[in-house]
């Protein structure tokens, strides 16, 4: 009953003024071809990954899915096709930059060197980074890598995170690049790694996946902070607009209860700061 009311709540908040006469590069594009185009992550479970029935699936696809509502009816569309395309984190901006994708639904860090090549929504989660390792190894943060193999994706926000925190904490691990998520799972299974660093709830979807979750520890602690946000191409404002609006609609209407509880577990049980996060991009629609 109260998903039926937070989902009647929500078509009301984006029932304001129709903005079909509204243009911009994105919507012009959108319009036009009656298509929008998602890119996804295949292996960043549980906000973007490839589900069992080979479709999109998680949070993040989740909100894409409802901006993906909004701007049918707001462009006056008939019908929306919605594409989805994989994207890693070494093409994503590309892959967006060169229009391949209009909107990024994975699990991007807003950051302001990031700005300089792209645009974000509001905050959409809060992370931070941590280490996945193998329970044998002994590893229960970055305090412990000394001399371990550890993974990481280069040029992510991970990865120059750990850069600091290492040379904080004068340790000195062998660093193994790695090119997605799930490589990074393979190498702790395969023995190549002793340790995996990643987004904390990254790597915890990823347990969830591997072939002995009990064979692998995560750590408690965390090296980083990582906001994340819907990644789009700059200054195109009114499709910025669009999204935000949505996105602030969901929080407000109750939405995103249904949404979070799906991938996350109980709202009940969510912490002040993802509450905060909610109530702060609330922002009135007039």
């Amino acid at each position: 009953m109260k998903y039926a009311l937070a989902t009647s709540l929500l078509l009301l908040a984006l029932a304001g003024p129709v903005m079909a006469q509204e243009s911009g590069p994105t919507l012009d594009k959108i319009k036009k071809k009656a298509t929008v185009a998602f890119g996804y992550r295949e292996a960043a479970r549980p906000f973007s990954f490839r589900g069992e029935d080979s479709q999109p699936a998680g949070y993040s696809v989740d909100l894409c899915r409802q901006i993906a509502i909004v701007l049918k009816s707001a462009l006056g569309l008939g019908d929306l096709k919605v594409t989805w395309v994989p994207v890693t984190p070494s093409d994503r901006i590309g892959k967006l930059q060169r229009g391949a994708i209009d909107l990024e639904c994975g699990s991007s860090t807003i950051t302001f060197e990031r700005l300089q090549q792209v645009a974000f929504s509001n905050m959409t989660f809060v992370d931070g980074g941590s280490v996945l390792a193998t329970a044998s190894s002994g590893i229960r943060g970055v305090k412990d890598l000394n001399g371990k193999r550890v993974g990481v994706i280069p040029n992510t926000t991970t990865d120059k995170a750990l850069g600091v925190a290492l040379a904080t904490l004068s340790v000195k691990p062998e660093i193994v690049h790695v090119n997605e998520t799930r490589e990074g799972l393979q190498g702790l299974e395969a023995g190549q790694l002793d340790a995996y660093a990643s987004d904390h709830l990254l790597l915890a979807g990823l347990i969830a996946t591997a072939k002995d979750p009990a064979a692998l520890k995560l750590s408690d602690n965390y090296f980083s902070y990582e906001p994340y946000g819907l990644m789009m191409r700059r200054a195109d404002y009114t499709f910025q607009v669009h999204v935000n609006r949505t996105l602030s609609a969901v929080y407000r209407s109750g939405k995103i209860v249904e949404i979070y509880e799906r991938w996350f577990g109980s709202f009940n049980d969510v912490s002040p700061l993802i509450r905060s996060l909610y109530l702060l991009n609330s922002w009135p629609d007039s």
